[in-house]
C-alpha cells in the first residue's frame, strides 16, 4: 500500500498516510459517540417536556376539592397546553382513577390494535419506561400520579413512540462542520511536522551522498530541538569531519609509505650500481655492502610491520596468555632496553613496588608494547631527557605508566594518535617511521583484555598508560 515495487517511499508521505488513516478511524469514532449522544440529549429533552406536560396535566385534571375534571373541556384545554409547551401531536394520553380503572384517554379513538391489547399495554407502563406496541412500535412512558392531600387519586399516562424524537440538522451540521474541521487540522498539523521532521533526515541524506562523491565538507547548521534528530544529524557531521581527517591521513599513508619504502630502495641501489661499476674497492667496497645489508634489514622490518599490523587488525595473531610475575616482567623490559640504548644520552628511572603481582599475560606482547613506548619517549625528549617507568595497582587492573619529560603532543593532535598510519608534527620531520606503532600496540593491548590510553600530555611531557586485567 505505502510502496511500490517494494521501494520505500518519503518520510513525509508515509507518517502523513497513516496519520491521515488513524485520524479519520478515530473522528469515525467521535462521529458516532457523538452521534449517540446527540440522540441521547434529544430523547431526555422530549421525556423532560413531557414530563412537565405530564404535570400540567395532574394540575388540571384535580380540582381543589380532590374531584378529577375529565369532561369535554378537558381535550380543548389539554390540546392549547400541548400545542404551547411543543409536545409531539402522536401523544397517548391516559387518565386512570384510584381503582385503576380508565377514565379518559386522547385521543379519544384508538387504533384498533392498540385498543384491542390496552389493558397490558397499560399494566406494562405502569412497570416500565418503555413499551412496545403490537405493531413493533416503540413508546417510551412517563408516568404522574394525581395527589390529594398527600393521597395518590389516581395516575396520568403519556405515551410517545421513540420515531418522534427528531435530532436537529442544526445539530447534525455543527457536528459535520466540528469533525470535518478536526480532520483537516489534525491533517495540516501532521503534514507540517512530518516536514519539519523529515528536512534535516534529508539534509543527512544529501549529505551522505556528496561523501559518496568524495566531498566531506558537510555543512549542516541549522538548530534541531528534537534531541534525537539533533543526536543523528550532529553525529553524522562528527563522521563526516572523522572521514575527512582520514582521507587525510590515507593520502599523507600513501606518500609516507611510499618515500619510506622508496629511499632504502634508493639507497641499496645506488650502493649496489656503484659495486657493480667497480667505482669502490676494498675497505670501501665492504662499506657499502654493509650499509646495503642495513637498509635491507630497515626495508624488511617496514614490510613485515605492514604486514603483522594487518594480520593482527584481523584478529589472525594468536595471543599467548601465561602467568607471570609482572614485576619481574617489567625490570628485565627496562634492563634490556637500557643495554640497547645509550645511557649518557637518555636516563631510564623504573618505580616498580615489591609486592610481587601474578598476572595472566602474553609476556611477548607486553615487551613489544612497552618497547614501543619507550621508544617513542626517548625521541620525543631527545639526548638529556628522562623516562620513568612505573608500576601500580588499582582495585580493578595493573597499570604500567610510561612518562618522559619532552615537549608533549598538540592538543588537536591526541585524539588522533592511535589512529593507523598518523605521524603527528614533531616527528613527521624528524623520525622515519610509518606511524602504526601506537596502534599496534593499542590492538595488541586489547587482545590481552587490557587498554593503552595516553594518560596526560602537556608541554611538560607526555604519560602513556598500559592497563592490563587483574588474574582471576
Amino acid at each position: 500500500m505505502f510502496t511500490k515495487n517494494s521501494e520505500p517511499v518519503s518520510l513525509l508521505r508515509y507518517w502523513t498516510v497513516r496519520y491521515l488513516i488513524t485520524l479519520c478511524c478515530g473522528l469515525v469514532i467521535i462521529g458516532i459517540v457523538s452521534a449517540y449522544w446527540i440522540k441521547y440529549a434529544a430523547t431526555e429533552k422530549e421525556l423532560e417536556v413531557t414530563r412537565l406536560f405530564a404535570e400540567e396535566v395532574a394540575d388540571r385534571v384535580v380540582d381543589d376539592e380532590g374531584n378529577m375534571l375529565v369532561g369535554n373541556t378537558l381535550h380543548q384545554i389539554l390540546d392549547n397546553r400541548r400545542k404551547f409547551m411543543g409536545v409531539d401531536r402522536n401523544l397517548l394520553l391516559f387518565i386512570k382513577d384510584q381503582k385503576g380503572e380508565l377514565i379518559y384517554s386522547r385521543p379519544g379513538q384508538l387504533p384498533p390494535p392498540i385498543q384491542k391489547d390496552l389493558d397490558n399495554l397499560l399494566g406494562e407502563a405502569e412497570r416500565a419506561d418503555k413499551v412496545k406496541l403490537p405493531n413493533g412500535d416503540l413508546q417510551y412512558v412517563v408516568k404522574k400520579d394525581l395527589e390529594y392531600n398527600d393521597k395518590i387519586i389516581g395516575k396520568v399516562i403519556l405515551l410517545f413512540p421513540e420515531t418522534d424524537i427528531k435530532v436537529g440538522k442544526e445539530e447534525l451540521q455543527y457536528l459535520v462542520i466540528m469533525l470535518g474541521s478536526l480532520g483537516m487540522l489534525g491533517w495540516a498539523v501532521i503534514y507540517f511536522h512530518s516536514r519539519r521532521l523529515s528536512e534535516p533526515i534529508q539534509n543527512v541524506v544529501l549529505a551522505a551522498r556528496q561523501i559518496v562523491e568524495g566531498n566531506y565538507d558537510v555543512p549542516i547548521h541549522q538548530p534541531i530541538k528534537e534531541r534525537e534528530i539533533h543526536e543523528l544529524v550532529y553525529t553524522f557531521k562528527e563522521m563526516a569531519d572523522r572521514l575527512r581527517q582520514l582521507e587525510s591521513m590515507r593520502t599523507e599513508l600513501l606518500a609516507g609509505v611510499t618515500h619510506e619504502l622508496k629511499t632504502p630502495v634508493t639507497s641499496i641501489s645506488g650502493l649496489v650500481q656503484a659495486i657493480n661499476d667497480q667505482v669502490v674497492s676494498g675497505e670501501e667496497e665492504k662499506e657499502f655492502l654493509e650499509i646495503c645489508l642495513k637498509e635491507t634489514r630497515r626495508l624488511q622490518n617496514m614490510v613485515e610491520d605492514l604486514l603483522d599490523f594487518n594480520s593482527f587488525a584481523v584478529g589472525a595473531i594468536a595471543v599467548t596468555q601465561e602467568e607471570q610475575n609482572l614485576n619481574k616482567l617489567i625490570r628485565e623490559i627496562a634492563s634490556q632496553w637500557k643495554i640497547v640504548h645509550d645511557q649518557d644520552t637518555v636516563s631510564l628511572y623504573t618505580n616498580i613496588p615489591e609486592k610481587q603481582t601474578t598476572v595472566y599475560v602474553d609476556p611477548g606482547r607486553v615487551q613489544q608494547i612497552l618497547i614501543n613506548l619507550l621508544n617513542n619517549a626517548r625521541q620525543a625528549i631527545g639526548a638529556g631527557g628522562k623516562i620513568e617507568l612505573e608500576l601500580y595497582e588499582t582495585p580493578a587492573d595493573m597499570r604500567i605508566d610510561v612518562t618522559d619529560n619532552g615537549q608533549g603532543i598538540p592538543r588537536d593532535e591526541q585524539s588522533l594518535i592511535f589512529e593507523r598510519f598518523f605521524r603527528g608534527s614533531n616527528k613527521k620531520d624528524k623520525v622515519r617511521g610509518l606511524g602504526l606503532g601506537l596502534s599496534f600496540s593499542r590492538m595488541m593491548a586489547k587482545a590481552l583484555g587490557g587498554e593503552l590510553v595516553l594518560k596526560e600530555s602537556t608541554e611538560d611531557g607526555s604519560t602513556f598508560t598500559l592497563i592490563l586485567p587483574k588474574s582471576a
